[in-house]
């Protein structure tokens, strides 16, 4: 373990170490050459002399060194000092996808495909590199502070061939892609699979295949049809299931081809999020079952180098523990600093690797699986929106009847339905009388006859819930009833006589404050009628023809009349009583106060005033001077109007309107300009950069060589390439890389090599 202040390759000063794998610690270090943070990948002392480990740590620094994006990070050393084998690597301050998943639970859709579509462009990065990542999952993916994502961790990364099939790239079994879980031959589209993970974790919350073991979870994989996310999120947007359920086909010609493909989809569906545009691999229903023959299964075993049938192999672990080979633990962090940055090397998986006995197991025990599979029939991917065929029918094709599933657990009555050839919906709520996870109600009543793979939706119980009843003595009726309901109670009022509290103020609740009731339960609350006094009928006084007569009728019932306003009123001619505030035929305690409300008659409706040849200000004065308020304002050009005059009006001058209208209206610009000629557009761009010596990254054992610029052009439909000699190192200074290109030119990235090695790269995003 290395210490705070020493030195590697007498350039990284260790500051601090941040987190740990299963082959590699990462420390926070100082390059002290070019005056920056970096993190810094060891491998750990116990694997240096392991030509199998030290070979698999080089891979990663190959595979990463290569790719230069945002969303990938940057690798900007390599190299051995003393038997520490170590990759320089950018330090990204912020937290993983897994932490920030688990800190939010589901994360909104938005926030979720914009997070994708940016690690999407990273995997798209490696993919035209010819990189397959292979080991996708939250864990891997960084958030910066800055809102920025980036994919790490290429240690499993492969080019891409046909010479794809590793066991020991096996990767995160709960996002791994079924060819993978077979060891398979595996492309981009297997990357794609674990992006469609991904993605269902962050809109779910929740991993789509769990289990007791590694193997369990590899089986569901290959077997399993994935669980609808819209168990979990119900109002998730159509495209966004589809782009999921595409994604995570079983087959992989049967999703995204390429990153691009998928990349596209997302960003519409942040535009369209409910419109169905994913277009689905259509399935041969007609198509023929194929087994998987003796010899393909001994191919699989040969070229994946399993020969043995272990299940359970233990391994032991650091403080000579016994680990679980199915241990899904990915990282040990120090808790301080967790935040800036996670390697997230698995440990477990790492050492199960190293001995060569658990993904044997896994690999075996799915090829037989396999084999079942197939020879019961085709397949097993699809969603559960998908046409399915039952084995009995007593109705026509196109209709079945709908289950009894109230009672059954969740997963009971999904399977019953689906059995009926249906389709579901899961809603959750809270009740008092039905166990967590047992089915209260559907959609359709037990019996009902409705057409095949009709959507029916089950009302899950999401148990009891404790809810703390408020204190809300001493508020309105009103106010205690809107506190209580929004906390899940069911309110019912009660009258009292009390000759301490205000009329119609609250004196208690029924169960009382500050106690525990359930979820859904009935709450009394008993309302103040004032001092113990006999009830009365409230009359009804809208109507009567005077203020005089509706007074009378509340005296003569015992009850006052409180303030009279007036209102404008289309039902009630000018004098008539037009509303009362307390109900007729209501009981309330003798000696209540009524306000009442005398007709105006209709209100006069606004004419509208002509505004034409007036200025703005002249016009809004005018508008609001009868009742009415200013629209929209539009300006254009005028032969014929005064600049600043009002043109046309939306509303024709001395029509009737409502109070309170909008009128808008077109202002005159004067007489239009004339057009200037356009100047003409340059032909050409320069792509600039100064550099200096200062600026190389050159390791420590090149010493001089020849130094060359590689500027690569990029267009919107191709890309050039161009070349400028800087001189010999040992004489270097600094040099201007200067390139003239066409005018359509978009970007540009400048790349200096040393004798072959990457010394310097740079993006030129804006051309001169």
């Amino acid at each position: 373990m290395l210490r705070k202040g020493m030195f590697i390759s007498d350039r990284y000063e260790i500051i601090d170490k941040v987190g740990s794998g299963g082959m590699s610690d990462v420390y926070k270090a100082k390059c002290h050459k070019l005056n920056r943070y970096v993190a810094i990948k060891v491998l750990k002392p116990e694997f240096s002399e392991d030509k199998n480990f030290v070979s698999k740590f080089r891979v990663e620094a190959q595979s990463a060194a290569g790719l230069s994006h945002p969303n990938i990070v940057n690798v900007f050393d390599v190299g051995e000092d003393n038997g520490i084998y170590y990759i320089v690597m950018e330090l990204i301050e912020g937290i993983t996808l897994k932490k920030y998943i688990e800190r939010k639970g589901k994360l909104p859709v938005k926030e979720a495909v914009s997070i994708l579509i940016q690690v999407a462009q990273g995997i798209e990065a490696a993919h035209n590199n010819h990189i397959i990542h292979r080991d996708i999952k939250p864990q891997n993916i960084i958030i910066s502070k800055e809102g920025k994502v980036k994919v790490t961790d290429f240690g499993i990364a492969r080019a891409a061939s046909t010479n794809t099939i590793s066991s020991n790239a096996m990767g995160s079994v709960h996002y791994i892609s079924p060819e993978q879980a077979k060891g398979g031959f595996i492309d981009e589209k297997s990357d794609i699979y674990s992006l469609g993970i991904t993605l269902y974790e962050m809109v779910t919350g929740r991993l789509p295949f769990e289990g007791d073991s590694t193997v369990s979870i590899a089986l569901q994989h290959v077997q399993n049809e994935l669980p609808s996310p819209l168990i979990y999120v119900p109002d998730l947007p159509i495209s966004v299931e589809k782009i999921i359920e595409k994604c995570t086909q079983k087959k992989p010609d049967r999703r995204y081809l390429k990153v691009s493909s998928l990349i596209a989809d997302l960003k519409k569906s942040l535009i369209s999020p409910d419109e169905d545009f994913v277009q689905m691999v259509t399935l041969d229903e007609n198509g023929a079952t194929r087994m998987i023959s003796d010899e393909e299964v001994s191919q699989i075993r040969k070229e994946s180098g399993f020969e043995r049938q272990d299940i359970d192999i233990p391994v032991i672990g650091k403080d000579n523990e016994l680990l679980d080979p199915d241990d899904d633990d990915d990282v040990v962090v120090n808790d301080d600093l967790e935040d800036e940055l996670e390697d997230d090397d698995n440990p477990k998986l790492d050492k199960i690797i190293a001995i060569g006995g658990i993904v044997t197991a896994v690999v075996i025990v799915i090829i037989v699986a396999f084999v079942v599979i197939s020879f019961a029939g085709n397949g097993c991917s699809g969603s559960s929106k998908k046409d399915k065929t039952t084995a009995e029918t007593t109705l026509d094709a196109k209709h079945t009847k709908v289950p009894n599933v109230v009672g059954l657990t969740q997963d009971e009555a999904i399977e019953k339905l689906k059995a009926a050839t249906l389709g579901y919906k899961v809603k959750e709520e809270y009740d008092n009388k039905i166990k967590e996870g047992y089915v209260i109600s559907t959609s359709e009543d037990a019996d009902t006859v409705v057409e095949k793979n009709t959507t029916i939706t089950i009302v899950v119980s999401r148990g009891s819930k404790d809810v703390e009843v408020q204190d809300v003595a001493g508020k309105t009726k009103d106010e205690a009833k809107k506190i209580l309901t929004d906390a899940g109670f069911k309110v019912k009022l009660e009258y009292k006589a009390d000759n301490s509290v205000e009329l119609d103020k609250v004196i208690s609740t029924d169960p009382v404050a500050y106690t525990q009731a359930k979820y859904g339960d009935d709450i009394t609350i008993y309302v103040s009628s004032g001092s113990d006094s006999t009830e009365v009928l409230v009359p009804k006084i809208v109507g009567m023809s005077t203020q005089d007569a509706a007074k009378a009728s509340l005296e003569a019932n015992g009850l006052k009349l409180g303030e009279v306003g007036e209102m404008y009123s289309d039902t009630y001619d000018k004098g008539k009583v037009a509303k009362q505030d307390v109900e007729a035929n209501s009981k309330v305690p003798q000696g209540t106060t009524v306000n009442i409300w005398i007709s105006k008659g209709p209100e006069e409706k606004p004419k509208v005033p002509n505004l034409v040849g007036r200025t703005e200000d002249e016009a809004k004065a005018l508008l609001k001077a009868n009742g009415l308020e200013a629209g929209e304002a539009k300006s254009e050009y005028s032969d014929s109007v005064t600049s600043g005059k009002i043109i046309s009006q939306t509303v024709q001058a001395d029509s009737t309107v409502e109070k309170g209208s909008k009128v808008g209206y077109t202002v005159s610009k004067g007489p239009k300009p004339a057009e200037k000629p356009a100047e003409p557009e340059p032909t050409t761009k320069t792509v600039k950069k100064n550099i200096s010596r200062d600026n190389l990254n050159v390791p420590a054992d090149i010493t001089s060589g020849e130094l060359v610029a590689d500027i690569e052009v990029k267009y919107s439909n191709k890309t050039e390439n161009y070349t400028q000699n800087l001189g010999n190192y040992e004489e270097f200074s600094t040099a201007t890389i200067n390139q003239t290109v066409d005018s359509k030119a978009k970007s540009a990235t400048i790349t200096v090599k040393l004798d072959g090695t990457v010394v310097y790269t740079c993006d030129v995003e804006y051309l001169n």
